[in-house]
């Protein structure tokens, strides 16, 4: 992905006009900030800048960072999760397509 498209799926992320801090809590708090992810257009996107970035705080993509610290211990070959992430939301579509 380029550093275009990098930066621009943030204009299209269903979070932009929320209150930022509200992203970045602690606890049972953060199931109301991963609702904020559910069905954003740019989740993926989101998910990818986050675990190739290493982001330590924060809900990114519909996960804490417990939960994308797991995923980067469960799969330390990934060398671009932005490239694995595009790769199977296109397989998906594909999927959905001839379905």
């Amino acid at each position: 992905m380029d550093s275009t498209s990098q930066s621009s799926w943030r204009i299209n992320a269903s979070c932009r006009d929320a209150d930022p801090d509200g992203l970045f809590v602690r606890g049972a708090e953060q199931n109301r900030a991963k609702a904020v992810c559910m069905g954003c257009p740019v989740r993926t996107e989101c998910l990818a800048e986050a675990l190739d970035g290493r982001i330590n705080f924060g809900v990114w993509g519909g996960m804490t960072e417990r939960e994308r610290r797991a995923l980067l211990r469960r799969r330390p070959e990934v060398a671009s999760w932005s490239d694995l992430l595009e790769a199977a939301k296109r397989d998906a579509e594909v999927k959905v397509a001839v379905s």
